[in-house]
């Protein structure tokens, strides 16, 4: 079959844990947090902390353990919400900055009731509904990432960790190593790589670069990703303290191993009425965000793709979707045109197999998004490919850059797009942070969570 054959050894990368299953998947209980704990939980926006970590907040303080909570945005753009809280349209910069520090505020009353107090609370500021676009496309020289509402292109509080820091990749990743550096955390909470909402999953990337840029001189936390966004989950919608929560059915049969840790009716209650301080965003839905009161919290993450060397055409791939095409682990979106996605590494190239559930027609695009990490080099001058597929056609991109694309070998084969792109084109990387989505006329039809490759 030439470049890709057909016959091929699937190495899976899946992570072998010993687990009990609970609701049909692999699940264990969070270890209990000690007095020598320092718990880091990682916030993309005010709320989060108090829906997906309110009981472990309350768990880790009562076994005497440090906490801090980090914010990454002041929630500033939910306009819908600011409507409804405000009766009227929230339209100007200086409305749209003040709603951010009504939220800010909120924060601070749901933590306290949950144990802390401000001085626990790290605000970074940066755009909320902006990080995403920064971690792709604003890193060193860039222009800074201009916010959507506020319109500002700067942290605009003066309460934040960095006032006045551009909105630049430089900066979200030198606050978060300041934050890792000097509270040294042992566990850390942080949003889901299989979010729909693009921040969580930003939050997600920027924490795994921070990580690997201080792990020569910090101990490595344990980190445990939670779900906030995912379409139709969780259900039913509403306070139901009775019902434990699950993982989303579109995770089933990922290869994510999950922990849960249990509520008391206290903790419960206590986390309900931490979630009802949150009046601006209660007020817009007032049966979501209670909805995540529940018996439980849910933790998992995906495990490393490890990439090795193939002498032999195509004899090994770390495979991040499934044999049968019953879907890539972590979709976002449910359209489902993305049914797996396959990676190898031979001669100095990555090799990358999409498999499609049909082919697609002209006016659909698919997009493999590509960003190397290198202890080498900064992660701000890393490349960062973007490969877009449309009417048969590639076109590559490094941020917003347009290249000649000639570096990149590409072939389809009706449910099946080929890829291989030489390693030192990505900066010869350690690691590549890899996703792909379809879409049409822009907007996105079908999205796979974040993977880490490693080559090893």
């Amino acid at each position: 079959m030439g470049f890709f054959s057909r016959s091929f050894a699937l190495v899976c990368g899946i992570l072998c844990l010993q687990a009990s299953h609970v609701w049909g998947l692999a699940m264990g209980p969070l270890s209990d947090f000690t007095d020598k704990d320092r718990v880091l939980v990682l916030a993309p926006h005010p709320d989060d902390e108090a829906i997906a970590v309110g009981g472990v907040i309350q768990k880790a303080i009562a076994a005497g353990a440090s906490v801090r909570v980090v914010l990454l945005t002041s929630g500033e753009n939910n306009e819908l919400s600011f409507m409804v809280y405000k009766k009227r349209p929230v339209l100007r910069p200086s409305e749209i900055l003040s709603m951010g520090k009504m939220r800010y505020a909120e924060a601070i009353a749901a933590v306290a009731f949950l144990g802390l107090s401000d001085k626990d609370v790290i605000l970074l500021g940066y755009p909320d509904f902006g990080t995403m676009d920064i971690f792709k496309y604003h890193w060193a020289e860039a222009r800074p990432l201009r916010a959507m509402l506020s319109r500002v292109r700067a942290v605009p509080y003066d309460n934040a960790l960095s006032p006045g820091a551009p909105y630049l990749g430089d900066n979200i990743l030198r606050d978060l190593k300041s934050v890792l550096y000097a509270f040294r955390p042992t566990k850390v909470f942080v949003s889901h790589p299989a979010d729909s909402n693009r921040d969580h999953r930003a939050l997600y990337l920027f924490l795994r670069v921070a990580l690997w840029d201080v792990a020569k001189d910090i101990p490595s936390p344990e980190v445990y990703p939670y779900l906030v966004h995912i379409t139709g989950w969780p259900l039913p919608r509403g306070y139901r303290p009775d019902l434990p929560l699950s993982a989303p059915v579109s995770l089933e049969s990922s290869a994510v191993f999950w922990y849960y840790c249990g509520l008391g009716e206290d903790e419960l209650r206590t986390k309900y009425t931490a979630i009802r301080r949150y009046v601006s965003q209660n007020k817009y839905a007032p049966s979501y965000l209670p909805t995540f009161a529940r018996k439980n919290e849910l933790f998992g993450d995906y495990p490393v793709l490890r990439v090795t060397e193939s002498s032999q055409e195509i004899e090994s791939w770390a495979y991040a979707g499934q044999v049968d095409g019953a879907g890539i682990p972590g979709r976002t979106v449910r359209s489902e045109d993305i049914s797996g996605l396959a990676f190898a590494r031979r001669n100095g190239e990555l090799l990358v197999k999409m498999d499609l559930h049909r082919k697609v027609d002209k006016d659909v695009s698919l997009t493999l998004a590509l960003l190397g990490y290198s202890p080498a080099l900064e992660f701000s001058m890393m490349p960062k490919i973007f490969l877009h597929v449309s009417g048969g056609e590639l076109t590559v991109r490094r941020g917003r850059q347009r290249l000649s694309g000639d570096e990149v070998f590409f072939v389809s084969q009706e449910k099946e797009l080929h890829f291989r792109i030489p390693l030192s084109f990505l900066g010869n990387p350690d690691r590549i942070l890899v996703s792909a989505k379809s879409s049409r006329h822009a907007m996105t039809l079908d999205e796979t969570a974040w993977r880490v490759l490693e080559f090893k």
